[in-house]
């Protein structure tokens, strides 16, 4: 029983010590800015618009 709980707390402290250290391992640099222009914003409206002309022209017909 005396090994199973040095086991246990050696596990605990390690697991501790990794949860600390692993995210300053996986650290990334801030993204950068977005640079859209608005092309991909006026390209989705574009779509939606002629998909609603689609609907609406199977619909008259």
């Amino acid at each position: 029983m005396e090994l199973l709980r040095v086991s246990f707390t050696t596990m605990a402290v390690v697991a501790l010590l990794l949860a600390l250290i692993c995210p300053a391992i996986n650290a990334q640099s801030p993204a950068p800015a977005p640079s859209s222009d608005g092309v991909a914003i006026d390209q989705g409206i574009a779509y939606v618009l002629m998909l609603a002309a689609l609907v609406l022209t199977y619909i008259i017909h």
